[in-house]
């Protein structure tokens, strides 16, 4: 896996051929690189993708048959679930760049725990794990229904249908869907727009998204209230307005 900085965006590119399965090392690895980005200052934005023909293709199918008690299974989702939980809830926005020919199983609940999601026009998404006689354990069954409603995904996911990512933009799964060449590229050129904007409003929109997206609708007002008061002190909101108001750019400082 590499991990490099431009423009206050790093893009990480998950390198494991042949197929960049989810095998526990490699979640392992992906879990220490968002650790170091979350605390890295140099970094506002990030942009997750895979290198080769795929994105990636799911679970590491070897080390799940080798499992055959409860015990065993639920560790695994356990710290899967763990690990994408900490992407979600970055402080920074995360786009995952849908490269290649597929992103499915584990592939898919990855890029649905980023904040963002930017696909090509030849991939092909999907939760199959009914095919193998299981179901997703990353955190599939609860992040495919909030994002495409409950109806579709039951359908996909008992079905095991892979959809192109025109498809998937319909039903809400992905944000872009662009030429195959352009995936990384437009993904860091969105990244590098959301990192020229104040780390402070950007932080408190995803706390305010995330942590007040199931609460009753009183509930999440209520915070984006607190959120919204918090940033009205921050030197940022000064900078935002006068700038605005004296026709110019304006020159965050995220503080």
């Amino acid at each position: 896996m590499t991990s490099t900085i431009e423009d206050r965006v790093a893009t990480v590119v998950l390198n494991h051929p042949p197929a960049n399965a989810l095998s526990s090392p490699v979640m392992a690895e992906i879990d220490a690189v968002f650790a170091e980005l979350a605390s890295t200052e140099a970094v506002k934005a990030i942009v997750f993708t895979g290198a080769g023909s795929l994105f990636i293709s799911g679970a590491d199918i070897k080390e799940v048959a080798g499992i055959t008690d409860e015990a065993t299974g639920r560790a695994l989702t356990a710290n899967g679930q763990r690990i994408l939980d900490r992407i979600e809830q970055m402080e920074k926005p995360v786009i995952a760049a849908i490269n290649g020919l597929f992103c499915l199983g584990g592939g898919l609940e990855l890029a649905m725990a980023c904040h963002l999601r930017v696909a090509g026009e030849r991939v092909r998404l999907g939760q199959p794990e009914i095919d193998l006689g299981i179901i997703p354990g990353f955190g599939g069954t609860q992040r495919l229904p909030r994002l495409v409603g409950q109806a579709k995904a039951i359908e996909l996911i008992l079905t095991g249908d892979k959809i192109t990512g025109q498809d998937a933009k319909a039903i809400g799964l992905v944000n872009k869907v662009v030429p195959d060449a352009e995936v990384v590229k437009q993904a860091q050129g969105l990244a590098k727009k959301i990192a020229g904007k104040s780390a402070v409003a950007v932080r408190a929109a995803l706390r305010a998204i995330r942590e007040g997206a199931f609460k009753p609708l009183a509930e999440g007002q209520a915070l984006e209230s607190v959120l919204f008061g918090k940033v009205c002190e921050s030197d940022d909101k000064r900078e935002g307005m006068t700038a605005f108001l004296e026709k110019r750019q304006p020159k965050f400082q995220d503080r």
